[in-house]
Parts: structure tokens; C-alpha cells; sequence
């Protein structure tokens, strides 16, 4: 099986708890848990061909797909109001998608992936976590997790 971890927008699907319960071969077990049916969290990430059911009609991933671009940065209408309100929405895991994008610009695909796979690793322990995992579930470590990262973010760009 085949799974990309970067995305059009900006999201790292590394951290992403569908694409985890799929490497980890746990989808019945998180279909369950999330009462969804058991085929919707299957995920291999958003440009793998396999996406969840909570990414399946994204409209950011059918424009880069339509304009044939592989980061919403490469767009000349970057950033459009789509990517803002989707960075401002209420899920604190959409943050981090514009300084993500700057980092992929400035460092490459390949380097932000290296970056990320460490930043969503227990510093402790080394064991990989989720997007709203709050300790690590095999040392028990406080994490630094994406609704720590939201409310740092929105302190950067002056929203409270």
C-alpha cells in the first residue's frame, strides 16, 4: 500500500488519525470508534487515490488538481480566500496549512517531510502521534499537539 503524506493544502497526513488507523491496519476498530461506516476512514492520504470520508470532496484538493499544480503555493492566487477560511475554520489542525506551505516552498517537499515526521514523533520516546493526541501512549509524555500549535499560531498573527 502506497501512502503520501503531503497534501495540496498544506496538511500533513502523517499526523492524520484515518491515514494512522489504515498503516496500522485498525480501520474496523476506528469506524467503530468514530460510528462511522467501516469503509470511511480508509486513507493512504489525499493524493494517494484513497481518501477518507472526511476528505473526499475537498474543494482545495479538486482546484490544485484542476490547475495541475501539487501545493496550493504554486497557484498565482495564492493565498485565495478559500485557503484562508480554511486555514481560520474551526478545526485547530488547519493552522499550520500556510506556514506549512512556506516551508515546502522554502526547503522542498522532501526536507518539510523529514521535518514533520519528527515534529509528530514523541520527543521523548519517539513514538508517532495524532493531530489531537494530548500525551504519548506509550511514555505518557505531555504532547505539543495542533491545538497547542493553533493557539501559538493565532498569538504570531495577532488573533486571540
Amino acid at each position: 500500500m502506497l501512502f503520501r503524506y503531503d497534501t495540496y493544502c498544506g496538511l500533513y497526513c502523517g499526523a492524520c488519525p484515518a491515514l494512522v488507523a489504515n498503516e496500522a491496519e485498525q480501520v474496523p476498530e476506528t469506524a467503530r470508534r468514530w460510528d462511522i461506516k467501516p469503509g470511511e476512514p480508509l486513507c493512504n492520504g489525499c493524493k494517494s487515490g484513497v481518501e477518507s470520508v472526511y476528505c473526499q470532496d475537498c474543494q482545495i484538493r479538486q482546484c490544485a488538481q484542476d490547475k495541475q499544480i501539487e501545493f496550493c503555493v504554486e497557484c498565482d492566487e495564492y493565498p485565495c480566500q478559500q485557503m484562508i477560511d480554511f486555514r481560520n475554520d474551526s478545526h485547530p489542525h488547519h493552522s499550520a496549512v500556510l506556514v506549512n506551505l512556506s516551508r515546502i516552498q522554502k526547503i522542498g517537499v522532501r526536507n518539510w517531510l523529514t521535518e514533520q515526521k519528527s515534529r509528530w514523533s514523541c520527543p521523548e520516546c519517539g513514538t508517532r502521534f495524532t493531530w489531537y493526541d494530548e500525551t504519548c501512549e506509550q511514555c505518557r509524555s505531555k504532547l505539543y499537539n495542533c491545538q497547542s500549535e493553533d493557539k501559538e499560531l493565532s498569538r504570531e498573527d495577532g488573533h486571540t
